[in-house]
């Protein structure tokens, strides 16, 4: 069964990062976007935890690599709020104490939360 279309796509997911991945399926066919939504879901709790470890550790390269692979997948599946908010992490965090940036990192989790269940609903 076909996921919603784009224009009814609530507001955490960009529509047309969605459009662009169903384009990249078969015609009628939702299977590469359920696919790229699921390894979203798989991979992003674990750069979340990556974050934390690196915080703790003050592992800067670690954080900065995680972040920046959430920016990059978040892109990727339209969670355009959650790209923004890594963005700014991913910049500030080559320069901040990690203690800095605990507020933006909640916020990230959380933004990542709200995403992460549009696109369950999303994948159905």
């Amino acid at each position: 069964m076909p996921l919603p279309m784009s224009s009814s796509l609530p507001p955490e997911l960009d529509p047309d990062a969605i459009a662009n991945l169903r384009a990249l399926g078969d015609d009628g066919d939702d299977t590469f976007l359920k696919e790229i939504i699921g390894i979203y879901l798989e991979d992003t709790p674990l750069r979340l935890a990556d974050i934390r470890a690196a915080a703790a550790a003050g592992d800067r390269a670690l954080y900065t690599r995680a972040v920046h692979t959430i920016k990059g997948s978040s892109s990727n599946v339209g969670a355009h709020l959650v790209r923004g908010l890594a963005e700014r992490l991913e910049q500030r965090s080559r320069s901040e104490p990690h203690a800095d940036l605990e507020p933006l990192r909640l916020e990230l989790e959380e933004a990542f939360e709200r995403a992460a269940a549009a696109l369950r609903a999303l994948r159905g």
